[in-house]
């Protein structure tokens, strides 16, 4: 089995664990159906979309990935917002968190671009400052440290690498200071408490999913040459940065939450990650 195929086994595997285990959880709290059947829904159209990504082999498209993300971020930091919090976009009556649909497919995309090229970095930069202004000092953790990971896996100059580490800090450090009035909502940002007060075993166990999920990409890839290794582990920062961040403020519990866009995102960095695009550098 070729390891891309692996990564997408285990991933999926694990991920769905993880989401049925939230979905349980959240069933047996009383949210209605229609709320948790989403996330179930949402990782089925996450692994269509991962499987279509895994044919990705133009290197165009791994430039599309990251300059995606910063005019995703800027259409939500113009919208309306939730009481001065611009995270989303509405699709319908869906609400999509654009930085945890997009940031997995810029990271992935920039560890073969930065291989052979510096200006990537330039639009990391975009991105942190966007994420500043959304505010949400969740991804801007996540995104930041998969950045330094990359940067310090990277061939990339000595002064680039901790020109990149010490910008990811400072914006980590400045979006953490940003005001975020926004209040928890409990199958969102709680939805582990609420396994906890269920069962600890439920508790221990959705969250050791969620690790192993996220863990996926480094233990399927991280020997896959430089561009994919780096990728692999950059990808996993993010993610455990993604998971861990809710346990400091009000941010969505990634797969065990009721939350369908990084459901969607993890699957779409995990997809452009096993496609054969990601193994090589970027001319």
């Amino acid at each position: 089995m070729s390891p891309g195929r692996r990564l997408l086994w285990a991933y999926g595997a694990l991920s769905l664990a993880a989401v049925g285990a939230g979905c349980a959880v959240a069933a047996t709290q009383g949210v209605p159906a229609g709320v948790w059947a989403r996330d179930l829904a949402a990782w089925g159209l996450g692994l269509g979309a991962a499987a279509l990504l895994t044919r990705v082999s133009n290197p165009i498209v791994y430039v599309a990935c990251l300059l995606g993300a910063p005019l995703g971020l800027a259409a939500t930091v113009i919208s309306a917002g939730m009481q001065g919090v611009h995270r989303w976009t509405h699709l319908g009556r869906l609400q999509i968190n654009m930085a945890q649909v997009l940031l997995p497919l810029a990271v992935v995309a920039l560890a073969p671009l930065t291989a052979v090229r510096q200006w990537p970095w330039l639009i990391t930069a975009v991105i942190l400052a966007l994420l500043i202004a959304q505010p949400d000092a969740s991804q801007a953790t996540a995104f930041g440290g998969a950045m330094i990971v990359i940067a310090r896996l990277a061939a990339s100059p000595r002064s680039v690498r901790w020109g990149v580490t010490a910008l990811a800090s400072l914006a980590i450090g400045v979006a953490w200071l940003r005001p975020d009035p926004l209040a928890p909502v409990p199958e969102v940002e709680h939805i582990l408490q609420l396994a906890w007060a269920l069962s600890p075993a439920a508790a221990i166990a959705a969250g050791a999913l969620l690790a192993a999920s996220a863990l996926a990409p480094w233990f399927s890839l991280s020997q896959g040459g430089q561009a994919a290794g780096s990728a692999a582990v950059g990808l996993s920062v993010y993610l455990l940065l993604s998971a861990i961040t809710p346990a400091l403020g009000a941010f969505p519990v990634p797969l065990v939450g009721m939350a369908t866009s990084p459901i969607l995102g993890f699957w779409l960095g995990v997809g452009l990650l096993a496609a054969p695009g990601a193994k090589r550098p970027t001319p």
